[in-house]
């Protein structure tokens, strides 16, 4: 199935408002920020608690050009899980409106964006 509109919930559509005031970056990139959150939890979220209820967006939009990675990493995700892709839309939905939420824990203003990439580890050294 190949899904096209994206609706969040109620609370996650809020919570984006908020992140976009507060960062000044686009809901779109916000989204795929907190979307790759999610599929670093180690909890499966269940689609089923993530109603489709306010905020819509077109799938190209949301993912642009990247739009086959981002699926990509949620097929293997998905895998890594122990699902088939039979409710891929469902589970692209519930990893979104579950990183809006992780992204607001996380984020106050854009410095804090900063704190979301992986530091190296201090035992490297440089190459030179």
């Amino acid at each position: 199935m190949r899904f096209t509109k994206i609706r969040l919930t109620k609370d996650a559509s809020n919570r984006l408002r908020f992140l976009a005031g507060k960062t000044g970056l686009t809901p779109n990139l916000l989204c795929r920020m907190g979307f790759c959150l999610s599929l670093e939890e180690p909890k499966v979220p269940n689609p089923n608690e993530f109603e489709e209820e306010e905020r819509e967006f077109n799938r190209y939009t949301l993912l642009g050009e990247y739009d086959a990675l981002y699926i990509s990493l949620l097929q293997q995700r998905l895998h890594q899980d122990g699902l088939g892709t039979d409710d891929l839309e469902g589970y692209f939905r519930a990893h979104l409106n579950r990183g809006i939420s992780l992204l607001q824990q996380r984020v106050r203003s854009v410095a804090d964006l900063a704190n979301l990439v992986p530091q190296p580890s201090s035992g490297r050294t440089a190459k030179r």
